[in-house]
């Protein structure tokens, strides 16, 4: 697996003059950039889409008005999400309109892609994850579902990072994780029919195949998966003094949202698993949310190591 996380941009920016430098920013700096058409536009970000940022043109939408109806539009429907705008000349947000200028975080030019590293840099890649972290948790999770799904073959690409507070499918675990180097959350997202389809054909343990099966296999992925992760990376090491410190989560069942009351991004893996006989597939979200306290500088890894995992759905890659 690559060592380095990354994070899924949609790139709102129609120049083909600066299409070239923009694409090779982003193969530079571990970002999988992704462009959409704008009739499409809405549909994809109402969707499951985890994203770290948006690029967008000051010139998008072909007018002004239109230009500031998207972004407006885009900024009140996914607020976390970082929208840095490409101005043909200032690196600033001074002279764009009022109206205009709270949706977005920070703006570039192409002629000088620097501004635009420090912006990815703050808003994406604000913490370190150390690479021993990275790998043992795939490895982890990877060991504890292929005990669970013998039948099935995993799959998956690189890790990444994202800042969306979109919830994926039906069922979601959240178990809390403390130490003395982190304080967060671990949270596991899945849709409820695929598992009903693998728990009926390969009904092993004697599983009712309702929703109750799909609930209470998910808490033994996440209490194995944390029980292993435990035993790694935290053993008997006593929690922060922090520890009494907590944040409300807050959730949004009408529009599938979830905060835990922090800017921090997520560290998010996907992982397919595929029944090769029927090609049915399972879809599994796991972030990780350090939320309360976050010491990379004071992890240690107890034992072991791994390999490495992401989608893309109705999207095309920018070219």
């Amino acid at each position: 697996m690559a060592e380095n996380l990354v994070s899924k941009v949609l790139v709102l920016d129609d120049s083909l003059e600066h299409a070239h430098a923009i694409k090779e920013f982003c193969d530079n700096n571990n970002l999988i950039a992704l462009k959409v058409r704008k009739n499409r536009l809405m549909f994809v970000l109402q969707s499951n889409i985890d994203l770290g940022a948006i690029l967008y043109s000051e010139n998008y939408g072909g007018s002004i008005k239109e230009n500031t109806e998207i972004a407006l539009k885009i900024h009140a429907f996914r607020p976390e999400l970082p929208i840095i705008v490409r101005r043909d000349k200032e690196v600033t947000l001074d002279s764009l309109p009022d109206i205009i200028r709270p949706a977005f975080c920070a703006a570039y030019i192409a002629d000088d892609m620097s501004t635009l590293r420090k912006v990815i840099d703050e808003y994406i890649f604000s913490l370190v994850y150390p690479n021993a972290l990275v790998r043992g948790i795939s490895e982890i999770t990877e060991a504890v579902l292929s005990s669970q799904f013998k039948q099935l073959t995993i799959a998956w690409d690189t890790p990444y990072i994202v800042r969306d507070r979109v919830v994926f499918g039906e069922v979601l675990s959240l178990i809390p994780m403390e130490s003395n180097w982190c304080r967060g959350y671990m949270m596991l997202q899945t849709e409820e029919e695929p598992i009903l389809e693998v728990l009926g054909l390969y009904n092993e343990q004697d599983h009712d195949t309702n929703f109750r099966a799909v609930n209470s296999l998910l808490g033994e992925i996440t209490n194995q998966i944390w029980g292993a992760f435990k035993n790694r990376y935290i053993g008997d090491t006593s929690p922060s003094s922090n520890a009494q410190i907590q944040v409300p989560l807050v959730v949004s069942h009408k529009h599938k949202y979830i905060s835990f009351g922090t800017e921090n991004p997520h560290l998010c893996f996907l992982y397919k698993l595929v029944d090769g006989s029927t090609g049915r597939t399972v879809t599994l979200y796991q972030r990780f949310i350090f939320n309360l306290n976050w010491s990379p500088e004071n992890f240690k890894e107890l034992g072991h190591a791994a390999e490495g995992f992401v989608d893309s759905g109705e999207l095309e890659f920018f070219k």
